[in-house]
């Protein structure tokens, strides 16, 4: 472990997707089974939520350490699903994630913890998307999609070559 984990109570990573940057969910023939059935829960989530203000995130983890020893008291959870922010996408306003738990090096672990550590983590996913929101990640990310945007305003509706 290092130190910049010692100082973190839960840690949190995950990849996002806006869900406006997806234009299509056309599957590919040759795609994996698993990575289709990806693309069905993402197209599941627009139709639920729509595209704007809703981030997909994925391959994404949270690990709770209860104690300072690295052999004991871990829990780690993966987790899926949609985040929802405000018009101005500048707030996580709710989550709908889907959460299992992975592995823990906690002896004492019984379901009922489990089943409360598995609502945490989505209290804590939407804790730490609003730091990511802050980080400016986001904005740099909605600055990105509004010059594609005017650039294919500008060029009558194409951008680049045979788009």
């Amino acid at each position: 472990m290092n130190q910049t984990n010692l100082n973190r109570w839960v840690e949190i990573e995950f990849d996002c997707l806006p869900l406006r940057s997806v234009t299509s969910f056309q599957v590919p023939n040759d795609v994996s089974p698993k990575l289709a059935q990806k693309f069905a829960r993402m197209k599941t989530a627009v139709a639920s939520h729509g595209s704007l203000n809703s981030y997909y995130l994925h391959n994404a983890h949270c690990i709770f350490r209860l104690t300072n020893d690295e052999q004991s008291g871990m829990i780690q959870f993966l987790f899926e699903g949609v985040v929802l922010t405000n018009a101005e996408d500048m707030e996580a306003r709710s989550v709908e994630l889907s959460v299992t738990l992975e592995k823990e090096t906690c002896s004492w672990l019984n379901q009922s913890i489990v089943d409360w550590f598995g609502e945490t983590v989505k209290h804590s996913v939407l804790v730490e998307f609003n730091r990511y929101i802050q980080a400016g990640d986001l904005s740099r990310t909605i600055a990105r999609l509004r010059e594609l945007e005017q650039a294919s305003d500008d060029s009558g509706g194409f951008v680049g070559m045979y788009l």
